[in-house]
C-alpha cells in the first residue's frame, strides 16, 4: 500500500519534469508555451462563463418553481410499481444538466438514507454511470462555436439512459432492495 501512495505521490511531479526536460532536449520553448497555454485557458474561461451562468440559472428555475416535485408527485406511483425507488429519479434528471446539483442530490440522499443503504448505493452508482450531457454540449460547444449538437444530444442522452438502467439493474442485482 505504501508503494501505491508513493507513486500517486510523485508522478505527476515526475511525469511534469519529463515533459518539461523532452521539450527542452527537442528545442522548445518550454516556459513560453506553457505562458501561452495559460493565456489561453484563461480566454476560454471567459468564453465558457456565460454558458455556464444560463445553465446554473435553468436548474434553479428548475427546482425552484416547483416542476420538479411535480414531476416526481406524477411519477412515483409508477415507479413504485417497478420497483425504482422515486428518490432517485431528481438525481437521474439533473446528473445530466449539472454536475454540482447532481453531488449536492447524492449527498443529500446519503446523508437521509445512509451510503450502505440500497438509495445511498444506487445514487452513488447512478453519480457514476452518467455524464453531464446537457452541461458538456451547452458550455464546451458553444465556447468553441458549434451550433448543431443534435446528433451529439441524443447519443449523450441515449448514453445517460443507458447508464442510469445500467447503476438500476446493477445495484439491485450486487445488493438487492
Amino acid at each position: 500500500m505504501q508503494i501505491i501512495s508513493a507513486i500517486s505521490l510523485w508522478f505527476i511531479p515526475i511525469l511534469i519534469g519529463f515533459i518539461l526536460v523532452y521539450g527542452t532536449f527537442k528545442q522548445v520553448p518550454t516556459y513560453e508555451s506553457f505562458v501561452e497555454g495559460g493565456k489561453e485557458g484563461i480566454k476560454m474561461a471567459f468564453s465558457i462563463i456565460p454558458f455556464l451562468v444560463g445553465m446554473l440559472v435553468a436548474i434553479s428555475v428548475f427546482r425552484a418553481s416547483g416542476a420538479l416535485e411535480y414531476m416526481m408527485d406524477w411519477l412515483s406511483p409508477g415507479l413504485k410499481a417497478i420497483g425504482i425507488p422515486p428518490d432517485i429519479v431528481p438525481l437521474a434528471l439533473i446528473r445530466p444538466i449539472s454536475g454540482n446539483a447532481a453531488l449536492g442530490m447524492m449527498s443529500d440522499l446519503t446523508a437521509v438514507h445512509g451510503p450502505d443503504s440500497y438509495i445511498g448505493r444506487l445514487a452513488a452508482t447512478l453519480q457514476g454511470s452518467t455524464d453531464t450531457t446537457f452541461y458538456v454540449l451547452t458550455v464546451y460547444f458553444g465556447a468553441v462555436g458549434i451550433r448543431k449538437m443534435g446528433d451529439a444530444l441524443k447519443v449523450g442522452l441515449l448514453a445517460d439512459s443507458i447508464g442510469i438502467a445500467a447503476a438500476i439493474i446493477v445495484v439491485y442485482l450486487m445488493f438487492g432492495t
